[in-house]
């Protein structure tokens, strides 16, 4: 959900360790955050990333998906991205 943060971070390099295999199995990874382009680009340079990081900083593409949603930490409400991990084949 968030550049740099260290769930984002060890998933991201997770799914760049198994880039060999995915692309193997015609297996393409996009991470989508609202992090603005810059931010990922320095985001993919710092750990060596092999996967494709996206920016949706409108949050159109996380709320097609349904994962902006109302979030709750330390008693405030605030919106954001819930983690999750979609396979889309080929016919959609």
């Amino acid at each position: 959900p968030k550049a740099d943060t260290p769930g984002c971070t060890n998933e991201a390099k997770d799914f760049s360790e198994l880039a060999d295999p995915f692309a193997g199995a015609n297996a393409v990874v996009i991470g989508v955050s609202k992090d603005p382009v810059k931010k990922l680009d320095r985001f993919k340079a710092k750990y060596d990333l092999k996967v494709i990081l996206a920016s949706d900083e409108t949050t159109d593409v996380c709320e097609r998906y349904g994962v902006w949603v109302e979030k709750s930490m330390y008693g405030r409400t605030y919106m954001g991205i819930e983690r999750a991990t979609f396979l889309i084949g080929p016919d959609g």
